[in-house]
């Protein structure tokens, strides 16, 4: 849940939502520390109830810090994962079982690139993720694709914990596979009934078809973008590792 602004920008020339957006960016080791130095600030602005919420936020895990740096650090990045959610969820609505299996390769491929920028970032920060902790930073991104509440938590930027995805990414086929229709003998329509049902049934295909264009579309740009972005770190690594030897 989103926090409600509740202050105005006092002496220190940061509202209460901004100094709570730093909070969650520190590192977790540092967390409390800097918490108490903020609800000063904000008490020495007399900003009485923002001094309040700030002394109630919890320190994150080491996951949930890593996947609120992410957010923050690679906001154009991050924006384009969440319209990629968006669009998996509306196509996973309506595809058939081959359409899904596609997709679900793609975005496999895209939470195992984000999630090692996530860890990138946190070591440049000064904290290595253990395997765990990238597991779960894993499992937060996932949700993100695949559950809105999840994604618009994340967008928040002020996870506390590692968020866990569904059990399947929701689609309606699964509904459908479960309780089969026994066939029934219907009586017979009049021809334009029947006219109307297939229009609606081509319709209803076509709808499907763009869907399913739209999320390969979105989930090509992003894993484009990501490999880029891995190549890009791979050239800075080396450059960096080079200036290294020549100094030593």
């Amino acid at each position: 849940m989103i926090t409600q602004r509740v202050d105005a920008p006092g002496r220190g020339g940061h509202d209460v939502e901004g100094l709570l957006d730093e909070l969650y960016a520190t590192p977790p080791t540092d967390f409390v520390s800097r918490r108490e130095e903020l609800a000063a600030e904000a008490k020495a602005d007399g900003r009485v109830e923002g001094a309040r919420q700030i002394r109630a936020a919890r320190r994150p895990t080491l996951a949930a810090w890593a996947a609120n740096l992410l957010l923050r650090s690679e906001p154009a990045e991050s924006q384009r994962f969440l319209e990629l959610g968006r669009a998996l969820r509306g196509a996973y609505r309506s595809l058939d079982a081959d359409g899904i299996k596609e997709l679900s390769d793609q975005r496999s491929s895209i939470v195992s690139a984000l999630s090692r920028q996530a860890a990138a970032l946190a070591r440049e920060a000064g904290h290595r993720l253990s395997g765990a902790a990238q597991q779960d930073v894993v499992s937060t991104l996932r949700a993100v694709l695949a559950d809105q509440d999840a994604a618009d938590r994340w967008a928040a930027g002020r996870l506390e914990s590692a968020l866990t995805p569904p059990a399947e990414f929701p689609s309606g086929i699964a509904a459908t596979a479960e309780a089969p229709q026994k066939p029934t003998r219907a009586p017979t329509a009049p021809r334009s009934s029947r006219t109307r049902a297939k229009d609606e049934l081509a319709k209803r295909r076509r709808q499907r078809q763009e869907q399913l264009a739209q999320a390969r579309k979105a989930a090509a740009m992003a894993d484009q973008q990501f490999r880029r972005q891995r190549a890009e770190q791979a050239d800075a690594d080396a450059s960096l590792q080079q200036a290294r030897n020549l100094h030593a």
